[in-house]
Parts: structure tokens; sequence; C-alpha cells
């Protein structure tokens, strides 16, 4: 499964150029609002020093990393739930994506227009909450009246079900709460909320986009967006884009190394993105390695091992035997599959093993 991240924000906050920095594509970045007319598209790998080493250890006809795929939309304006800015357009093409990663300008630069006047990004944060939640209050109130009728004509109790479930999210939209606030206990409510894909289900991170004096720090625009977000359950990172923008441009690990310690950096921002992103959705990732490929799989925590096989192909977990689990620090300490094996470290586990973050997998199949 590859994890998909939508970036929304107001127009000339960032985006594009975070999004630059994500991906090989190169959206074009201009100081004016929609500049980004047809959604970018970008696929990138999940930067990952087991899977480094493990292909140093296996030295592997091919290797296959955990992938993220990130969608740059147009900038929102107030208004783009009903289609001001064309913004019906650019909020259906997040629709289907598994997470928002809502970018804020948190910086001031006189050469770079915002589009309100003035930088306040927790009033800029509220503008892009709002449409979202009025364009689901508009997908809701539509689907309510057509489920209604069904439950109450037909005696369908699955219509009522749904019924009950967007009256619930309903009324939470109109008290100015995302979708995300109201909890279903069921699998047919959670699996129904799911098919409707709300924009305020979605889970948030916050990148407030900072100046390159505050990448390490933060900045008084970033404390007043954690005090605003304080009661959402959110998440927040900092990052200064541009000057991932000139990390991205330097030609060596070693380069980019001290650049980043430069600035009071360990890793680079765009690291920290990604795995923000994988902790916001509850994913971890288990490997499968030998001469032929090592590959990373990208899983949801608490999985247990037919599911995860079936990530392979669905023959996995439709046949499945047992799992033969290695862990990752077994494997680079004692040194391969064939030393684990004869130290008597591999695990044999059957359908109730929960599968762990940096496990190496071998799946035992019949079909």
């Amino acid at each position: 499964m590859a994890l998909k991240c939508g970036i929304v924000g107001l127009p000339n906050v960032g985006k594009s150029t975070l999004f630059n920095c994500l991906s090989n594509a190169k959206a074009q970045s201009a100081n004016f609002p929609f500049c980004t007319i047809e959604p970018n598209v970008g696929v990138i790998s999940v930067p990952d020093d087991r899977l480094t080493r493990l292909v140093e250890m296996c030295s592997p006809r091919s290797v296959v990393p955990a992938t993220v795929e990130i969608v740059d939309i147009a900038g929102l304006v107030k208004g783009a739930s009903r289609g001001e800015g064309l913004g019906n357009k650019f909020l259906a093409n997040i629709r289907e994506t598994d997470a928002i990663l809502h970018v804020l300008r948190c910086f001031d630069d006189d050469n770079i227009t915002h589009v309100d006047g003035s930088v306040d990004p927790v009033r800029d944060k509220e503008i892009i909450d709002y449409e979202l939640l009025l364009k689901d209050m508009e997908t809701v109130d539509s689907r309510l009246a057509r489920t209604i009728k069904q439950a109450q004509t037909g005696g369908d109790k699955t219509a009522r079900m749904q019924a009950d479930v967007l009256q619930s999210i309903k009324e939470a939209l109109e008290q100015g709460k995302p979708a995300r606030s109201v909890s279903f206990d069921t699998p047919d409510e959670q699996k129904f909320v799911r098919e409707l894909f709300l924009l305020t289900s979605k889970p948030v991170l916050y990148v407030c986009n900072v100046d390159d004096a505050s990448a390490a720090t933060g900045n008084a625009y970033v404390d007043a967006v954690r005090e605003a977000i304080a009661s959402e359950g959110a998440s927040l990172m900092v990052i200064a884009a541009q000057t991932e923008s000139e990390i991205s441009e330097l030609d060596t690990y070693e380069e980019r190394a001290e650049f980043l310690e430069s600035i009071g950096l360990a890793e680079s921002g765009v690291s920290r993105l990604i795995r923000a992103a994988y902790a916001l959705l509850d994913l971890q990732t288990y490997f499968t390695a030998g001469p032929d490929e090592v590959r990373a799989w990208t899983f949801i925590r608490g999985s247990k091992a037919p599911r995860c096989a079936g990530i392979i192909h669905t023959d996995f977990e439709k046949g499945f035997i047992r799992a033969e689990v290695i862990k990752y620090d077994d494997y680079v300490q004692l040194g391969g599959e064939t030393a684990v094996r004869e130290a008597g470290r591999l695990g044999v586990e059957g359908k109730e093993y929960v599968v762990q973050d940096g496990d190496i997998m071998h799946f035992r199949f019949n079909v």
C-alpha cells in the first residue's frame, strides 16, 4: 500500500516549493495565485536507513523502497467550496488522498504577496478549514436526503444506519467541527464513513513554512499555530521550504549533511515530513530481503501476518500457512539469514502474529 497525501493551503504559502523538494517533478512556482492549474503528482521514496543497510548486505538485483504519493493542488481561497478560484475542481483532486498536508505561511517577506494582505497563519488555517468543512457539508446534505428517503420508504436497515451516521457528522460540521471528531464503533459504520471520502475526516499534518533563521527553532507564528490546534489532536512540524530547495540541489550526501549542520538540523525537513506523514496514519514497514530483491512494504500498525502477506499478493493471504520472521537487529548483528537460522533466532509465526516495524518476513502459503 502506498501512502497518498494532498498538499493544501492558500496561494503563495510555499506549497509548490515544498512539492518540488519532495519529488522529482517540478511544479511551477510563481508569485501569483493559481500558478498550479492541474494537480502535480509526485511519487517519492521513503528514506529508511534500514533498507540501505539491507541492500549493502544482500547486494540484490533490484531495490524497491516504500513510496509516498504527493498531490499538490492550486492555492485555495475564500469561496473555494462554492467554486471560487476553480476551488471545486481542486478540492476534488484531494478527495481520495489518505491524509492532508496543510501548509501555512509562517514567515515575513515583502517580496512575496499574501493573498489576504498580511501574514497570519491562524487566520489562513481557519479559511482552509472552513472551505473543507463547507465542501463536506455539501456532500453530507446531498447524501442524507437520499438516505433518509430510502430508510423511510423501504425499511432498509443499512440505510437507517447510514442516515444516523450522516446525521451525526452533519451535527458536528454545523458546530464547526471536522468529521474526524465524530467516532463510530461498528465496522459497517467505519467503512461507510471511509467511502464518503470526506475532506475533514482525513488526518491533518500542519506544515509551518518558516524562514531559514527559524528552521531549527520555529518562531512566534509557529507558536500561534501550535496553540490554535492544541484541541484538534492534529500534528505539526516546522520546515523551511526554501532552505529545503537549496538542500535538494546539493550533489553529495556530505554537502547536504554539512549544510544541515550549519543551520542546526540533524536531517532534512523532507525526511522528517515523510516520517511524520507515516506516523499520522499509523503506518509501519516490514521488509523482504534476498539476492533477487530487497523491498520495503508498508502496513498499518497492529496488522497480523496474513493481512501483511496479502499486501504482497492476495493469494498469500488466502492460502497463508505461516510466516518466517527475522528481527532486523538480529539480521544485521548476525550477518544475514543463514546466520540467523544457524543461531536459532528465526521465528515461525502463525495467523495471530502481529507484525512489528522492521521485521524481515518470508511467507509460506498454499493456494
